[in-house]
């Protein structure tokens, strides 16, 4: 039954990934907003419910730490995997896009996460400071989409693209991404377990990779249809929600204590994955198979460490 969960959960990410995709880049040419704005907002909003959902489930359930590990893990799998898988199946041209601004605040919410993590346990007044982040952050992303011009042709889209197929294909990707992903880490969590792996260890890896296959199936999708500003705007977008409002959200509902595995470990990975997406960023470096092959040996070895 549960290999049966892991399989159902990974079609249906599949599928809602594209359709999450189709919708938010037809809905931004509709609307004349640029697709790497939506894929910052509804896009990386989508993708990281399932994170969210089980980031509040967790510190509900007593046990904090597999928020904190989900969102580490999975912010870690966003940089090495979700870029790196998909650089495996095709050239993604990150020198076409221009995310500087938007990497810039999830590199300033990765170190401002990390301080907070060094004054914990994290609690409320952590949260509101990173809420107060993703206000900023979404208040810059509105007033860019007010200043930008009309967006140039996207491949692969259809600028006549009805408003209900639009709305159709987004609620598709929506709610099928968190259905999708529940389903998957239902029972690779008892898989996980019955091999005798720890609370924390299953949040860095299997529920971290588990929540991050919403990111890796949109970020798939469209590096094959060659929308580069989807595909890294998707993973800027969700690492910074994943620290700004999931963590934010999450130490409202209880405080979430820090172990020093993270403080000694996990969360310089985290800062340290993201720094790699410097000369994608400012560099002007395409996203290659070679780098697809170095990100992913990368994630295996983080693994492998703490396995």
């Amino acid at each position: 039954m549960e290999w049966l969960l892991v399989a159902a959960g990974l079609i249906i990410l599949i599928f809602a990934g594209d359709s999450l995709v189709k919708g938010a880049v037809n809905l931004a040419l509709r609307l004349g907003v640029p697709a790497l704005i939506v894929s910052l907002t509804i896009v990386a909003f989508g993708t990281s419910a399932p994170e969210l959902l089980i980031s509040v489930q967790s510190i509900l359930d007593g046990f904090p730490g597999l928020a904190l590990g989900n969102v580490v893990g999975s912010n870690t799998a966003n940089v090495l995997l979700v870029l790196g898988i998909p650089a495996l199946l095709a050239v993604i041209h990150t020198s076409e896009s221009d995310v500087r601004a938007s990497y810039l605040q999830m590199l300033a919410a990765s170190v401002l996460f990390i301080v907070l993590c060094f004054f914990g346990p994290l609690n409320w007044i952590s949260g509101l400071i990173l809420l107060a982040g993703l206000a900023a952050m979404l208040t810059d992303a509105v007033l860019k989409a007010r200043r930008s011009p009309a967006p140039p042709e996207v491949e692969g889209a259809d600028p006549s693209m009805a408003w209900g197929k639009i709305i159709v294909f987004l609620a598709l990707g929506l709610i099928g991404l968190p259905i999708g992903s529940e389903l998957l880490i239902r029972g690779a969590t008892v898989i996980a377990q019955d091999f005798g792996l720890s609370d924390s260890v299953i949040g860095l890896t299997l529920i971290a990779v588990g929540t991050s296959l919403p990111e890796l199936a949109t970020t798939v999708m469209a590096a094959l249809r060659r929308q580069a500003d989807v595909a890294l705007g998707n993973v800027v977008g969700s690492n910074l929600f994943n620290i700004l409002g999931i963590m934010g959200i999450a130490t409202l509902v209880g405080p979430v204590p820090v172990d020093t595995q993270f403080l000694t470990f996990d969360l310089w990975v985290m800062l340290g994955s993201a720094l790699l997406m410097i000369p994608l960023v400012f560099m002007g470096r395409n996203l290659t198979r070679l780098w697809g092959i170095g990100l992913t040996a990368a994630y295996a070895v983080y693994v492998w460490s703490i396995l």
